[in-house]
């Protein structure tokens, strides 16, 4: 046998040894006890909960968030808005995010976050740039403070009048 193969064969034992140990705990990991999954979630949510603080979710899907300076109990965070948002696109509400993603599995969220192109001022583009890890956060934030309020007034197109308060926005200026 030459000096080469002598000294890789241990090296070789050793990487295999290495690899069925791997594939053993990898296994045993597929059996995760319930309070690991638990902490999983619980950090899962919490990063939820602070993605729906700092991006600016409960803006527009909380009534009262904004002009309370965030003082709304989270028991009533994104349930949606009647207040309408009018501009050259028709008017639009904010929808009801309980209800919404109580109806969406977390993959069919994450593949629409990641694709939808919503109506002003929804910042859709911000779902876009979001990491896949913190929709699902996101998601598992919303299902767990669970389903709650009525659905969002439905889409109004140009010229159409709302029934009930709006923000509207000038049209651009033309160039």
């Amino acid at each position: 046998m030459s000096p080469f193969l002598r000294r890789a064969a241990p090296l070789a034992v050793a990487a295999g040894l290495l690899a069925s140990a791997t594939a053993v705990l990898h296994a045993q990991a597929g059996t995760t006890t319930k309070p690991a999954t638990a902490a999983s979630d619980a950090a899962s949510i919490e990063r939820g909960r602070y993605i729906a603080r700092i991006g600016g979710c409960n803006d527009c899907h909380t009534p009262g968030y904004a002009p309370s300076g965030g003082k709304v109990d989270e028991k009533d965070w994104l349930v949606g808005d009647r207040l309408g948002w009018q501009g050259p696109w028709g008017t639009t509400y904010p929808g009801n995010l309980r209800l919404v993603l109580s109806k969406m599995s977390e993959d069919d969220w994450v593949r629409v976050a990641k694709s939808a192109q919503y109506r002003p001022p929804m910042p859709w583009f911000a779902l876009h740039d979001m990491t896949e890890a913190d929709l699902r956060a996101f998601h598992r934030f919303v299902r767990h403070l669970g389903p709650a309020g009525e659905p969002a007034p439905a889409y109004l197109p140009p010229g159409q009048a709302a029934n009930g308060p709006v923000i509207a926005f000038p049209s651009p200026p033309k160039h």
